[in-house]
């Protein structure tokens, strides 16, 4: 007479041979800004079993484990205890984290995925120093912690469909996910990634000019952004083309008009292009 399996051996059979799907255990080496934002995304996901919270100043961790539900512990307590584990360490920390984990890594006996946030190390660098394991190459934006972001990733050969599905869960309350080819997350990098930065100049701009017409500062930044906000929605909900929204807003002879010449008179948009040149040349 044949008996079924215990629940629990089967359990084990598919962490150890399986894929990682649904209600896996997450864990987080590095809670600055993109990994906390991520964190906050799994956490609102309803998709994790458990978070585990490593980092180096352990009152972020700490505090952001109180937020999530978390549990602190350290970098090896990640390695032995998450299925889906998030690097978050700065890129010119690779080699030194590298050295703490790989080993105890190729210690488990249960399948993991890693998941990298570390800006300009591509998969090839990542399997150069952890090996042929899963990888999943992410790029989050800092809009990510209002769940206003953009995340776009890149999976190796390692990754099945249904382990990026249930990543795109994850992420999911972070904003937009999209998968896309190693390339295409470098050239939108400058845009996606580096944007906000440029957004934030060019909001800090408008309130100056209106603080400098008589406005109020704290009125000048919320009309900048409001504005900021209104035009991106038109565009994403109409699909307008860019061109065609600012030749609404030109009337003949109108002040729009006169303020577009003088943007381009000091080289407004060749300066945001060479900008985003700038971020996709930029090596680490």
């Amino acid at each position: 007479m044949c008996f079924p399996l215990p629940c629990v051996s089967v359990y084990n059979f598919i962490k150890r041979y399986g894929r990682i799907t649904d209600m896996s255990t997450i864990g987080f080496i590095g809670c600055g800004n993109m990994g906390s934002a991520l964190a906050m995304a799994v956490y609102r996901s309803n998709q994790a079993e458990q978070i585990f919270l490593s980092n180096r100043t352990k009152e972020k961790a700490v505090a952001l484990a109180e937020k999530t539900g978390g549990t602190v512990t350290d970098n090896l307590g990640v390695c032995e205890k998450a299925d889906i584990i998030f690097l978050g360490v700065k890129p010119q920390m690779l080699s030194d984290v590298v050295k703490e984990i790989k080993e105890p890594l190729q210690k488990r006996k249960h399948r993991y995925v890693l998941v990298s946030l570390l800006a300009g190390k591509d998969i090839k660098t990542l399997e150069d120093n952890f090996g042929r394991v899963p990888i999943i190459r992410c790029a989050p934006n800092i809009p990510a912690q209002i769940g206003s972001g953009i995340t776009l990733f890149s999976a190796n050969q390692y990754i099945s469909e249904a382990e990026k599905e249930y990543f795109k869960k994850l992420m999911l309350p972070s904003g937009y996910v999209e998968e896309v080819d190693e390339h295409t997350m470098e050239c939108a990098n400058g845009i996606m990634g580096c944007g906000p930065a440029f957004a934030a100049m060019f909001v800090e701009a408008l309130s100056d000019g209106g603080v400098a017409c008589g406005l109020r500062r704290d009125k000048a930044l919320l009309y900048a952004a409001e504005m900021m906000k209104g035009t991106a929605e038109m565009l994403l909900q109409t699909n307008m083309h860019p061109a065609q929204l600012k030749d609404s807003v030109c009337s003949p002879g109108g002040s729009t008009i006169q303020g577009v010449r003088k943007l381009e008179e000091n080289n407004f948009r060749a300066a945001l292009i060479d900008a985003v040149i700038a971020t996709f040349e930029k090596k680490f």
